[in-house]
């Protein structure tokens, strides 16, 4: 089938792209100012995503049988930097990506965020519980949400996602990719100890995406992350022994969220995701954070500054 894209340069995208090649699909991948070339991308068009006409014209030039939105402004602290564009990529686009894909009969597959629930309880979320966002990304993610099952009931399925782990194209995007970054440039990351995530990779999330836009049967809100839960501090501890850094090479700074209150309230303490019923109904499985581990490679940019350890 013919894909339609978007965000195909990030870091789902890029693994999307790949993955839906692999299976046999073409994949008609947009970019906003990325240059290079994307493995698994049969046809790059570079689109200004806030743009409603044009993202129109290439959805119909392209008149694809799945539509598939991983674009996004995705970390919260942009979102409150610049609340007008995120509400535009977060909110506008996958509302027009949904009535486009009404009008043009495609699968609709779209990415949203654990962060629409506040983290409160320790005991994991079903899909079907009870939402609440404490910031601006996860209120826009849920009004997303919102948008395109309101315009695409018949044809949406919508997944929300955990932490990703994984390799960006341009190896700055994933939970890892940051932490080598700070390690690089002399920074010690201070990750909380109480705080809770089921991360995955994004490769694997796409592996998931793909099955989801051959399966016209399972539609509405689903959740996917890995098999574990773990501390935001834990996790960047076993990055680091995985990648056999020594903790002068690499430092971390443990913290709780009492140290930090004003930190910790737009941030939430425990993100368990209950993978019932989606994880049943197809062939891919979450991942432990061994298995995550294996895919990571260290980072472009501070490639020289690892072999020179």
């Amino acid at each position: 089938m013919t894909i339609f894209l978007t965000g195909a340069s990030g870091l789902v995208g890029s693994a999307f792209a790949r993955a839906a090649a692999r299976r046999g699909h073409r994949v008609v991948g947009t970019v906003g100012s990325f240059a290079g070339e994307i493995e698994g991308v049969a046809q790059k068009r570079s689109l200004d995503l806030g743009d409603e006409m044009a993202v129109t014209a290439a959805v119909l030039d392209a008149f694809p049988q799945a539509i598939v939105n991983c674009a996004a402004i995705s970390v919260p602290e942009q979102c409150d930097a610049n609340p007008a564009l995120a509400q535009t990529l977060n909110v506008g686009l996958p509302a027009t990506l949904a009535r486009l894909a009404h009008h043009v009969s495609a699968r609709l597959v779209h990415l949203s965020s654990e962060q629409v629930f506040d983290g409160a309880r320790a005991t994991p979320y079903a899909a079907t519980d009870p939402v609440s966002p404490i910031n601006l990304y996860g209120r826009q993610k849920l009004e997303s949400e919102q948008a395109v099952h309101a315009a695409a009931a018949e044809f949406a399925v919508t997944l929300r996602a955990p932490l990703l782990m994984g390799n960006s194209a341009a190896g700055q995007r994933s939970n890892h990719e940051r932490l080598f970054a700070d390690w690089a440039a002399g920074r010690t990351p201070r990750l909380f100890t109480d705080e809770f995530r089921q991360t995955c990779t994004a490769e694997n999330l796409a592996e998931v995406m793909v099955e989801l836009c051959e399966r016209s049967d399972v539609r509405g809100v689903f959740h996917w992350a890995g098999a574990e839960l773990i501390s935001r501090h834990a996790l960047a501890l076993r990055i680091r022994d995985h990648f056999k850094l020594m903790e002068k090479q690499a430092p971390l700074t443990s913290v709780t969220r009492a140290e930090l209150p004003e930190v910790a309230r737009k941030r939430q303490a425990c993100l368990a995701l209950n993978l019932a019923p989606l994880a049943g109904k197809l062939k891919t499985r979450p991942q432990t954070i061994a298995e995550q581990l294996k895919e990571l490679n260290v980072p472009v940019p501070v490639r020289e500054w690892y072999h020179g350890l």
